[in-house]
């Protein structure tokens, strides 16, 4: 069975039809980012299990039993199929579960159900720091979280969030919002492998707890897109003139929440623009035209240039003249010296929105920071 075939799901007269099929595709869809596709025998055992004909636990057995003959392992370990297709049946089965908990713990399950039995690490907090060679970079990295401070950076993070209410604010900002967080989820990288997958399947969950109606078909032909948006939104060189954007995951989550026809296509998203570069195969990539703006019927405002965190827009706010690290601090409300000097003081300074009074003695007893011009714009003051 082709994995296309799925697709006739999609517009069953019977709901229940309609959403397993966009669940399974979704998952399907999602090996995609790790180059990993499932076999023709998991298509088979969704096709049956959308049909009724098994539940989503028994397919998970039934996949399970596949995989103990030693020939369809040795086989399937050639393309890590046994992978794709064990994984696929999880994320399903997560999906289509009506519980879930806003908290770190919850993102490190969804990993340790995802890839128990297929990764030694399987729910571990990664105790390495990592660098990866991304194409939409040209080869550059992201600068993902320490790992001598990871629990710390959920924890912050989620916290944060649990802050917002979605529901006072435009769907605009909604969709704003959530792609800074979700990419800033994705940034920590918590676990040595798996975190694009592991972080998507949260994604969806948590949107449905908010009572969203999410078109999780959307990740079927566009997971690829969907990690190097995640990548974009986290990756600044500003010698370059390069800094983080969420406008192209604002896009993926546009389509997905509200419909709309954004294009969706990686090479666009290649740092210094794209000139007809080979790129990565990919069926989400196939060109029609350079999106250079945003292809909704609302173009994005110029705010939307930079993507800011929430702590470093927070500091924007309160910084007000000339004011040293302790009064700023205590105008956030934080107290603690290091997560200041992580999450608001550096990014900041590196973004060129503060400045010290004194930057040719950084270490100064009366050192203070300011607004430049372009933080006071940010700001709205200018």
């Amino acid at each position: 069975m082709k994995q296309d075939d799925l697709s006739a799901y999609l517009r069953a007269k019977e709901p229940t039809k309609a959403e397993l099929a966009g669940m399974w595709r979704a998952a399907i869809g999602l090996q995609k980012v790790d180059g990993l596709t499932p076999s023709a025998y998991l298509m088979e055992t969704a096709r049956r299990n959308i049909e009724g004909e098994i539940t989503l636990e028994e397919a998970g057995k039934t996949i399970g039993e596949y995989y103990k003959s030693k020939a369809v392992r040795a086989e399937a370990a050639k393309t890590r199929t046994d992978e794709a297709d064990i994984v696929s049946q999880r994320i399903t089965e997560i999906l289509a579960e009506p519980t879930f908990s806003f908290s770190p713990e919850q993102l490190v399950s969804i990993h340790r159900r995802l890839f128990d039995g297929i990764y030694r690490h399987a729910g571990t907090i990664r105790d390495y720091n990592i660098t990866k060679n991304e194409w939409v970079l040209k080869g550059d990295t992201v600068q993902y979280a320490s790992c001598f401070r990871l629990v710390e950076t959920m924890a912050f993070d989620f916290s944060e969030e649990k802050k917002f209410s979605y529901a006072a604010v435009s769907m605009d900002e909604v969709i704003r919002h959530f792609s800074k967080f979700i990419a800033g989820i994705w940034q920590i990288h918590p676990f040595g492998e798996g975190n694009t997958r592991t972080t998507s399947v949260f994604a969806m969950k948590y949107l449905h707890t908010l009572g969203f109606d999410v078109d999780n078909d959307i990740f079927y032909g566009n997971s690829y897109y969907f990690r190097n948006a995640l990548v974009r939104a986290n990756y600044s060189n500003i010698p370059k003139g390069i800094e983080e954007t969420t406008e192209y995951l604002e896009r993926f989550f546009r389509n997905a929440l509200m419909g709309e026809d954004n294009q969706l296509q990686s090479r666009f998203l290649l740092v210094g623009g794209w000139k007809g570069d080979s790129t990565p195969a990919s069926k989400d990539d196939t060109p029609t035209s350079n999106p250079a703006t945003p292809t909704s019927q609302t173009a994005a405002p110029a705010s939307r240039a930079l993507a800011l965190s929430r702590a470093v827009r927070i500091m924007i706010d309160v910084l007000d003249g000339e004011m040293s690290r302790a009064k700023i601090m205590k105008a956030i409300g934080i107290k603690d010296r290091v997560t200041f000097a992580d999450y608001y003081l550096a990014p900041a300074l590196k973004l060129g929105l503060v400045e010290m009074t004194q930057p040719n003695s950084p270490r100064s007893p009366t050192q203070k920071y300011r607004l430049t011009p372009k933080g006071l714009a940010v700001k709205g003051v200018a």
